[in-house]
Formats: C-alpha cells, structure tokens, sequence
C-alpha cells in the first residue's frame, strides 16, 4: 500500500522558515509524482507545489511562489518543502500527495493523485 507520511511541521513566528518532509516507503520517488496540498479551518484545499520526472520539473500556486521551494532527494527516497518567509496565511495542516508516474507535467489536480498522507500542522504566528 502506497502511504506517504510527511513530518516537519511545527509553530512559527512570521518572517520564519520551516521544512517539511514527505517519505514514501517502499516506493522509488523517482517514479513519482508527488505534491503539497493544504487546508485550513474552514477552507476548502489547497494545491500548494508539485514536483515530478525525477524532480527535474515543478509547479507552484501563485500564493507561495518566490517563497517556497519543493525539492526531492532521491538516493533518499524523499521530497520537501522548503518555506520561507511565512505569513500567517500559511497556517493549515499540510499534505502530501503522490501517483505512480513519472509526470512529466506536475500540478495541483487533486484528482491527479491517489494517495495521501495523514498530514502535519503549520502554524504561523503573527
């Protein structure tokens, strides 16, 4: 069974940075697609950045490009959002997503991807 499994969340003052990290056991992530969606308290999900064909291509939503960076390290079978520069606006529990494929164009369909983490918890304090 395919089940990401993110860590790397925390609680943050505004203007800080944080790592998330997303591991698939079991699976090459190399042959992945993977993305982070979000969601918090009363809105609905949110594509945030995807990564695929072998980590070489990305795509991210309009709200966080130019401060966040998702990245995958393959000789460790991981991927990561890197988050810079974060707002309040960024507090949500945060998800990785992933399909079987090499993607050759990532993006934020949520349809796209079959299997979900269980999710880590943003928050930015103002």
């Amino acid at each position: 069974q395919v089940q990401p499994v993110e860590s790397g969340g925390g609680s943050v003052q505004a203007g800080g940075s944080l790592r998330l990290s997303c591991a698939v056991p079991g699976y090459n992530i190399r042959g992945m697609c993977t993305a982070w969606f979000r969601q918090a308290p009363g809105k609905e999900r949110e594509g945030v950045a995807a990564i695929g064909f072998g980590g070489s291509r990305t795509h991210y939503a309009d709200s966080v490009t130019g401060r966040f960076t998702i990245s995958q390290d393959n000789d460790k079978n991981t991927m990561y959002l890197q988050m810079n520069s974060l707002k309040p606006e960024d507090t949500a529990m945060y998800y990785c997503a992933a399909s079987i494929g090499l993607c050759s164009t990532p993006d934020l369909a949520a349809k796209r991807y079959l299997y979900w983490g269980k999710g880590t918890q943003v928050t930015v304090s103002s």
